[in-house]
């Protein structure tokens, strides 16, 4: 089924793809969001390589059971026809109770109906104190949009 916006993007649609990506993600439903990629899609998510929907379901099975109280922040970087690039940091403690905030970019690169068939992700952690926390939960309406401070 397609996954509107679908390519070729303009800025706009491009925005909309990111936000739907985040709302998406923080849901931290695995199958809700491997239905946004394609049947075979391929991944590479820091050292990870992966391949179709159902490694996808996996793979976020095992990352939101070990990264508790997971919240994102998206922000589109860039975007060509089929093509679009985010930087990202979500928030999220292990089950010690320790607190991090990820920093990354991922390259996405979309079929004709929508769906993402690549996404390469760079992550890097960082730990945090729970005092320094910025990201609780999903985005809330009125800061759709606005970019997010890198520190």
């Amino acid at each position: 089924m397609p996954r509107p916006p679908v390519p070729p993007f303009t800025e706009e649609t491009a925005r909309v793809k990111v936000q739907a990506a985040e709302d998406a993600w923080n849901t931290r439903d695995p199958h809700k969001v491997a239905l946004a990629y394609t049947p075979d899609s391929v991944w590479r998510n820091r050292s990870e390589f992966l391949t179709g929907r159902e490694e996808i379901v996996a793979f976020l099975t095992r990352k939101w059971e070990r990264e508790l109280d997971y919240a994102l922040r998206k922000e589109l970087w860039a975007y060509g026809d089929d093509r679009i690039a985010v930087r990202f940091q979500y928030e999220w403690h292990d089950d010690t109770g320790r607190w991090w905030r990820s920093y990354g970019n991922e390259l996405w690169e979309f079929d004709a109906e929508g769906l993402m068939r690549r996404r390469e992700a760079s992550i890097n952690d960082v730990p945090i104190d729970e005092e320094d926390r910025r990201i609780r939960g999903p985005r809330p309406i009125e800061e759709r949009g606005r970019p997010f401070p890198l520190r």
